[in-house]
């Protein structure tokens, strides 16, 4: 018996965090079903590509306004 305790007292002490980490990963496949949904993926990249429209045409926007408003001012002299 003296010979068996050094060889089960690592693994008591691994079962735990090993027994968590398979729980863990049997519970991530359990919620995603196995599967990537793919439609999902392409339906985001289009939904950022209209955001990265609608920003970029805020930008200009804003920088003709502030070319507008820079032109209109009077030259300042540097000291």
């Amino acid at each position: 018996m003296a010979t068996i305790a050094p060889i089960l007292t690592p693994l008591a002490l691994l079962a735990c965090p090993i027994g968590m980490g398979l729980m863990m990963w049997f519970m991530g496949k359990g919620m995603m079903g196995g599967k990537k949904d793919e439609g999902a993926d392409e339906a985001s990249v289009a939904e950022l590509r209209e955001e990265q429209r609608r920003l970029s045409a805020e930008v200009e926007r804003l920088e003709r306004e502030r070319g507008e408003d820079q032109a209109d001012r009077e030259p300042v002299g540097r000291l």
